[in-house]
């Protein structure tokens, strides 16, 4: 199978500064498309392949739109998440499961306790179990699942690669990264994630957040109706206090993380990132992919330095603040 990126593919991209003194550097690739879609700035070599890991949901869900699954609002937020597990993404959750005419028992997900801290401690306190519908990825699963429905597809083996739905999924991806994919592998939800170089992820997401809902192609109409949904609603996408959940809000990005340190995030005037750290830490990715929006001049330095102030990027000492993680550049 092709690897991912080497360390001679990367460049600094991130540093954890403690009492002046630089403690940790994140290193990685990242590219930058201007509203045109030319490159604008690299970092590292773009051509290196990567797992998008859950930043492919976006093309995964547009893929399950267009093979029938209704969705709108804010459950095609939630087919597009890696949510929090709240009540509330929960509830969304099981209403996608029920237009589908499944069950929670049909996720294909592992169970999980939610990564929202007051709801998993809530669930401790009533002595509740780990559940499929509070894993990150159920949202992206109901989406499958209504999406085998809408074509008397089996739904027991959804998650196989050669499945129809997933069939579909991979053809989907393929066209809008303008690539073939290189490897297929086991997402850590258990659906099938595709290697693709960090250029098609950034070509691909760049193609969704620029598209129109009005557009006379159904899947840009369907990209453009994506955009707009997180949009109207940021808190379904990831979690209220998240840092995509944060951004979006903050500053009308469309943005999605995924695991092992990728980022994608498109600028409300079209301007795109995309990156991977080498390391696979996500604790500085929406700080550098805000920064790298900033030097291409698509967000106002005042509002991303805001928005900053927003984010999980302190280093604490004794009780206080005694540094950050922040952009290397």
């Amino acid at each position: 199978m092709p690897q991912t990126i080497a360390a001679a593919d990367a460049v600094e991209l991130a540093v954890v500064e403690r009492s002046g003194f630089v403690e940790s550097r994140h290193s990685g690739i990242a590219v930058v498309l201007g509203a045109d879609g030319t490159i604008v700035e690299r970092l590292g070599d773009p051509s290196a392949l990567v797992l998008p890991r859950s930043s492919l949901k976006p093309l995964q869900a547009l893929a399950c739109l267009s093979a029938g699954a209704s969705l709108d609002g804010e459950r095609l937020g939630l087919a597009t998440a890696s949510h929090s597990g709240t009540d509330r993404h929960v509830a969304v959750v099981r209403d996608i499961l029920a237009a589908a005419g499944a069950g929670e028992e049909d996720l294909g997900c592992p169970p999980a306790w939610p990564g929202d801290a007051g709801t998993r401690d809530e669930m401790v306190r009533e002595r509740s179990e780990p559940a499929r519908v509070r894993m990150n990825c159920s949202g992206k699963h109901a989406a499958m699942l209504l999406a085998c429905a809408a074509n008397g597809w089996s739904t027991a083996d959804y998650l196989e690669p050669q499945h129809p739905l997933q069939v579909h999924i991979r053809e989907v991806v393929e066209r809008l990264l303008g690539e073939k994919v290189s490897a297929t592998a086991i997402d850590g939800c258990g659906a099938p994630v595709y290697a693709t170089t960090l250029f098609g992820l950034a070509r691909a997401i760049h193609r969704i957040g620029t598209a129109s809902s009005t557009s006379p192609f159904a899947l840009h109409r369907s990209a453009g109706t994506l955009v707009q949904a997180v949009r109207a609603h940021p808190w379904t996408i990831d979690g209220p206090g998240r840092p995509d959940t944060v951004a979006i809000e903050r500053l009308g990005v469309f943005a999605k993380g995924g695991a092992e340190g990728v980022m994608v995030m498109v600028a409300p005037n079209g301007t795109t990132v995309a990156l991977k750290m080498l390391d696979g830490s996500s604790r500085a990715t929406t700080a550098v992919a805000l920064r790298l929006l900033e030097r291409a001049g698509a967000l106002a330095s005042a509002d991303v330095a805001a928005t900053m102030q927003q984010l999980p990027l302190t280093i604490s000492g004794g009780g206080q603040v005694v540094g950050a993680i922040r952009p290397a550049f």
